[in-house]
Formats: structure tokens, sequence, C-alpha cells
């Protein structure tokens, strides 16, 4: 868009879904990481993967 010189309102619009798609996407792997890995090493003793959890969620909260 930028090359075919479009709108600068219209290249914003498009970042901003890129965005909320790749939102969307990160929230649907995170609560499958959560079900599944978290949970899984949770269940066999690994505290540490709370640590870790906490360290992505608060690293995806910037």
């Amino acid at each position: 868009m930028v090359e075919k010189d479009a709108y600068c309102t219209d290249i914003l619009i498009q970042v901003a879904a890129v965005n909320a798609a790749l939102n969307s996407f990160n929230k649907e792997l995170l609560a499958n990481h959560i079900r599944t890995c978290v949970a899984n090493d949770i269940r066999e003793g690994k505290d540490e993967t709370i640590d870790e959890l906490v360290n992505t969620l608060q690293k995806l909260m910037k």
C-alpha cells in the first residue's frame, strides 16, 4: 500500500486490522498452551512452568 501511495488513513486501518487478527490468534494460542502444556507440567510437578507463564504474560501485556 505504501509503494502504491495509498492514503495514510487506509494504511493505518489495515495495520490495525492485522494487529487485531494477530491478537486474536495470540489469545487462542495462549489458551491452548495453558490447557495443554502448562496444565500437564503442573500435573507433573513442574512448578517452574508457572514462572514461565507469568513471564510470558508480562511480555504480552507490554
